[in-house]
């Protein structure tokens, strides 16, 4: 399939137009081009709620397949000796890991889609769930996840969305702080939840889907006097309940949808108000700008969390446009996590994906582990085809894609045409070097406040330091921040990114103290983003900073911790990694966990003395020489990018541990909790700054 049969040159002329002049402290206002007289408000006229969208979606896509999944046929066990280092001594022990044996696709067509949704509805009217109760979905995602989402919009009900790796303490939260009167979640978390349902004294109601444990479901009932029904139940019965009370209480476009918690990489979580009308008013604006890359032929991989905004409004606008979307797991995307089946990537075989930053990463370092562990042949021809590529050379590059590169684009299927990172910034290297060998990766830009999108970069402006253009749903200014330097004065134009439009939230749920606070909402109706961007001549818009992660240094200069953290992450050598620096500091250092294939496979090659590859990660992580080596890449990977002396890093800190949402470390959206990292490795860090 070709990569650019979609595209329409010259169809976003000058990207993003001012339509309205400077005012005191910063620059002008600018649109996407394609709607600069007026902001998208829908897709079409008579679309103006998310019930509308399930509609529509079954009158005009009828019997084609919507979602598609895959049941578990087995879980197969394989027993794997760890080796562990205990005081000092090499313990080998010996661990069980699990992998899922799945069945191929099944799939719900978009009348069924629509038919099931109507069940889940009466469903819950028949239980007692009425508009003024709010009803959270604590699961992982799945099709039954929007079905539960759906049939909650369709009579008025709001939803609170909580992450499937929240622990105990953050699902209390999403659930007392919108007085939750239900909830909807997987087998495998009701033991979770019976541990919390004693402080959440508004739950009355508790909905599962998969094969519960009949012990949990009795501790459940026994709380009090609750209704436990599983996801099956609730449809058979709202399968026999008339339809009739349905239709006066359909949402209307400033219903709320959905109260969606932010991540939160400070404190508790944050609910993001979100209406009927930004939903509706941010797939308008996607179908405006991308519309017509979403065809017929494509299908969508879903996989990330349903909680989080990127994947809840990309699958939105999917539904719109009819294309069939493919559920996968993360534990089972690939051919080597699962058992006796294919991995959901290479059975699905999508043509759209979206990620995370984290994703991209996995994938390309998964490249590489594989073709440098191939021999020096391989890595020649590979390396080769990579360079003819990136250089267009017209026959080689033509060779090098049918002859070597394909066998990279096979693992994912095939079909792979494009694919969207967003979430938070991916750094050049990565995006260029996945462009290059499996598929064009193209950056959007938006937050929760948003509903996701404030921009996406579409496949005809494709270039490597950009988010892309506004959506057509907001429009964009920029606000000097003089102290840093980045100010409208500037050529090009700088300042913090401001955004406005029907697609923007108005304010955070019961959060007085946030919504009237004027650094966040500003009176004439902005949302201050925090982030610093600058205008591109093609009218796209690039991140070059984030306000509270500018860090000024000894000697009075200012450095972007996450610019710093994203280009770093390129090394080989960096699975994770938190870049720190403090007001004393005249360098900032990095804790890094190294990425242990490409560090053993270094080690080898370099043959250090006394120094053995195949030791623990544990010890490796303490010796000096691996965090030179370690230090040397990143630095190496620094000056490629650019980097001024003060943004190198001084030193590094390595630790053998994943950071992971139940350590709290990073979030559910893998974003590094950068405070609670530092106060972790708080100790090396002062011995550092003592030294530097």
């Amino acid at each position: 399939m070709s990569r650019v049969r979609t595209n329409k040159p010259g169809f976003y002329g000058k990207g993003s137009v001012e339509v309205a002049p400077a005012a005191e402290g910063g620059g002008p206002v600018r649109r996407c081009a394609l709607s600069p007289d007026r902001l998208v408000t829908q897709p079409f006229e008579g679309i103006d709620t998310v019930h509308d969208i399930v509609s529509y979606a079954a009158r005009t896509h009828g019997t084609r397949n919507a979602l598609g999944w895959r049941d578990v046929l087995d879980v197969v066990e394989e027993e794997k000796d760890v080796t562990k280092n205990v005081d000092g001594k090499e313990v080998t022990e010996k661990k069980k890991w699990k992998y899922f044996q799945l069945s191929d696709y099944k799939y719900l067509d978009y009348v069924q889609v629509k038919e099931a949704v109507s069940e889940v509805a009466r469903g819950l009217l028949d239980l007692g769930v009425t508009p003024d109760g709010i009803f959270n979905v604590y699961a992982q995602t799945s099709p039954n996840w929007q079905l539960i989402s759906h049939g909650c919009a369709s009579i008025s009900v709001t939803i609170a969305t909580a992450y499937d790796t929240l622990g105990e303490a953050g699902l209390t939260h999403s659930l007392n702080e919108p007085e939750c009167v239900g909830i909807f979640t997987n087998a495998e978390l009701l033991p979770t939840l019976s541990k919390v349902l004693s402080n959440t004294p508004s739950v009355k109601y508790v909905i599962y889907d998969g094969a519960a444990d009949s012990s949990v479901l009795d501790t459940i009932r026994a709380v009090r006097d609750m209704k436990v029904v599983s996801i099956d139940e609730l449809r058979e019965i709202g399968r026999s309940k008339p339809l009739e009370p349905l239709e006066p209480l359909r949402p209307k476009k400033d219903t709320m949808a959905c109260i969606m918690y932010t991540s939160g990489s400070t404190g508790n979580p944050k609910g993001v108000s979100i209406t009927h009308g930004n939903l509706v008013s941010s797939v308008g604006a996607v179908y405006t700008l991308l519309g017509h890359h979403l065809t017929y032929d494509d299908s969508f991989l879903a996989y990330l969390p349903l909680a989080h905004v990127l994947e809840y409004i990309v699958e939105m606008c999917m539904l719109f446009v009819g294309m069939t979307v493919g559920y996968g797991r993360v534990k089972t995307l690939t051919d080597a996590s699962v058992r006796n089946c294919k991995g959901d990537i290479s059975a699905f075989r999508p043509s759209i994906m979206v990620g995370v930053p984290a994703v991209w990463e996995t994938i390309r370092k998964g490249i590489l582990s594989k073709v440098h562990g191939g021999g020096t042949v391989k890595k020649g021809v590979f390396n080769g085809a990579i360079a003819a590529k990136r250089a267009n050379v017209p026959v080689i590059a033509q060779l090098a894609d049918s002859v070597v590169l394909n066998s990279v684009r096979a693992a994912t299927g095939g079909r792979l045409r494009l694919a969207l990172s967003g979430g938070a910034a991916i750094s050049r290297e990565t995006q260029e070097f996945l462009s290059v060998a499996l598929v064009t990766v193209l950056q959007g830009y938006g937050m929760t406040e948003s509903c996701g999108m404030c921009a996406i970069l579409p496949p005809e402006l494709m270039r490597y330091d950009s988010v892309g253009v506004p959506v057509p749903s907001v429009e964009v200014k920029l606000l000097d921040v003089p102290e840093a330097g980045y100010t409208s004065a500037n050529t090009p134009q700088q300042g913090e990114v401001c955004i406005r439009g029907p697609s923007v939230t108005a304010g955070y749920y019961k959060r007085p103290d946030l919504n009237e606070d004027e650094t966040i909402f500003t009176k004439d109706g902005w949302l201050r983003t925090g982030d610093v961007g600058q205008w591109n001549e093609d009218g796209t818009l690039s991140l070059i900073d984030r306000i509270k992660n500018l860090i000024k240094l000894q000697h009075g200069e200012y450095i972007a911790l996450e610019r710093l953290e994203s280009t770093y992450k390129a090394s080989n050598l960096v699975g994770n990694m938190c870049v720190h620096a403090s007001a004393e500091a005249k360098q900032p250092l990095a804790i890094v966990i190294p990425h242990e294939a490409h560090l053993r496979q270094t080690l080898r090659t370099a043959n250090i003395k006394d120094l053995d590859p195949n030791a623990p990660m544990a010890d490796l992580c303490k010796d000096n020489r691996v965090r030179d080596l370690i230090l040397k890449d990143c630095n190496a990977v620094g000056k490629k990018a650019g980097f001024k002396p003060q943004e190198l890093l001084q030193a590094v800190i390595l630790t053998p541990e994943e950071w992971t949402p139940e350590s709290g470390l990073v979030t559910a959206a893998q974003k590094i909790q950068r405070s609670k990292i530092a106060s972790k490795f708080e100790e090396e860090i002062k011995e550092i700054y003592k030294n530097q």
